[in-house]
C-alpha cells in the first residue's frame, strides 16, 4: 500500500471474490451465478437504453422501484434499488450502526459483513452456528444490535422458517433486524410478507441469481417507508446515480418475464436433487439446500484435493480456509450437462485417489 493509504483502512481485510480465471474455459461452478442467460425481454430493452447512454439514468428509478414493489403488492416508496445487494447491505451498514449500535451475524455467513463492519468502524459479534451449521435463533434475540442474516446462509445453503425470522424480530423491538435474501428463490420462504407487520426489518434481494443479472449488478432493500428514507439519506449523500440505464432497463424486462425466472429456478431446484443424490453416491456428505448451491464434503478426501483435482479437470467450485468448513467445498449448481459432467469427473477423481 502507498504512504498516503488512511492509517483507519491499512488493518482492512477485504472480500476475496470467486476467482474468474481466464487461463482457459471452465465449468463454472464456483460463483453461484445461473447457468441461464438473461431473459429475452431483460436483453431487449438493456440494448434499447445504450441508445440513451449519453445521459444521466434517472436517480429516482421509478419505474424499476414501481415494477418491483407490483410484482410483491407494495408500494414503491417500501423499495429501494441498488448496485448489487452488496450496496443495500453497505448502505445498512452506514444507516443502522455505528459505535453504540453494534452488529451481529454468524461466525460463517456472508463474508461482506465482517467487512463492512471493519469498513465503518462498527463493533460487532459473532455468533458460532451450531455443530450441524444450523443457526441457533435464541443466539439473534435481544442483543442490542443490529443483526444480519443471510437466508437461506451461505456457504451452508441452510434456511430459517419465516416464523423462526419473526421471533428473532419481536425479540429486537428496537433493532433493525437485516434479512439477506440471495437465494430464497430457490426453495426458502421470503420475509417480504413481513415488512408491513414490522418497522424493524430489512429485506435485501439480488437479481444476480436467480434473475440471471450478475453481470449487471442489481439488488433492492425491501422495508418500511422510514426505513427506505434512512436508506435513501445514505444513497443520496453517496452515489446518487447508483444503477445505470442499461441495468435499469435490463431489471424491468426480467421483471417482466416473471415466469422465465420461474422456469429456471425449477430447473435448478431440479438439478440440485440429481446432484445431491450423486454426490451422497459417491460417500459425500451434502448439507441440505434450499439455494443454487450445495456444501459438500467427502469422508475420506480432503476438501483441498477435491477443489484441485476438480480445477486441474476444468471445473471450478468455490473452497474456503475456515478451519470448521474446510472439508467442504460450495458447488454451484449448473444445467444437467453440467452436473453429469462433474458427477463423471468427481468419480474418475476418486477413482484415482482412493
Amino acid at each position: 500500500m502507498s504512504r498516503f493509504f488512511s492509517a483507519a483502512r491499512a488493518a482492512l481485510v477485504p472480500y476475496t471474490p470467486g476467482e474468474q480465471p481466464k487461463d482457459m474455459r471452465y465449468i463454472k461452478l464456483n460463483t453461484n451465478e445461473s447457468p441461464f442467460p438473461p431473459s429475452e425481454k431483460a436483453q431487449k430493452m438493456a440494448a434499447e437504453a445504450a441508445s440513451f447512454l449519453q445521459l444521466y439514468p434517472d436517480p429516482t428509478c421509478s419505474a424499476l422501484h414501481k415494477a418491483l414493489a407490483d410484482l410483491y403488492g407494495l408500494a414503491p416508496e417500501e423499495v429501494l434499488c441498488t448496485n448489487g445487494s452488496d450496496e443495500i447491505l453497505n448502505f445498512a451498514f452506514m444507516a443502522f450502526c455505528d459505535a453504540k449500535t453494534p452488529a451481529v451475524f454468524a461466525d460463517i455467513t456472508y463474508g461482506f459483513y465482517e467487512v463492512f463492519a471493519d469498513l465503518h468502524g462498527v463493533p460487532y459479534q459473532k455468533k458460532p452456528l451450531c455443530e450441524d451449521f444450523s443457526i441457533n435463533i435464541e443466539d439473534y434475540c435481544q442483543n442490542n444490535a443490529t443483526i444480519f442474516l443471510a437466508n437461506p446462509n451461505a456457504p451452508t445453503g441452510i434456511a430459517l422458517k419465516r416464523e423462526q425470522i419473526e421471533r428473532i424480530l419481536q425479540a429486537n423491538p428496537d433493532h433493525v433486524v437485516v434479512i439477506d435474501e440471495a437465494y430464497v428463490d430457490f426453495g426458502a420462504e421470503s420475509c417480504v410478507p413481513l415488512v408491513r407487520a414490522y418497522d424493524n426489518l430489512l429485506v435485501t434481494q439480488t437479481f444476480s441469481k436467480s434473475r440471471s443479472m450478475a453481470g449487471a449488478r442489481l439488488g433492492c432493500g425491501i422495508a418500511s417507508r422510514a426505513l427506505i428514507a434512512d436508506l435513501n439519506t445514505i444513497k443520496y449523500a453517496t452515489n446518487p446515480y447508483n444503477i445505470n440505464a442499461m441495468t435499469m432497463a435490463a431489471g424491468l424486462g426480467v421483471l417482466a418475464d416473471e415466469a422465465y425466472t420461474q422456469k429456471n429456478c425449477k430447473a435448478i431446484i431440479e438439478n440440485r436433487v440429481y446432484m445431491t443424490a450423486e454426490l451422497q453416491k459417491l460417500g459425500f456428505t451434502v448439507i441440505p439446500s434450499s439455494t443454487n448451491f450445495v456444501f459438500a464434503a467427502h469422508k475420506q478426501v480432503p476438501g483441498s484435493e477435491i477443489y484441485r483435482r476438480l480445477r486441474e479437470n476444468g471445473i471450478l467450485v468455490r473452497h474456503f480456509d475456515n478451519p470448521r468448513i474446510t472439508a467442504y467445498n460450495r458447488i454451484t449448481i449448473g444445467t444437467r450437462a453440467d452436473m453429469e459432467t462433474l458427477a463423471a469427473t468427481m468419480r474418475k477423481i476418486l477413482e484415482e485417489t482412493l
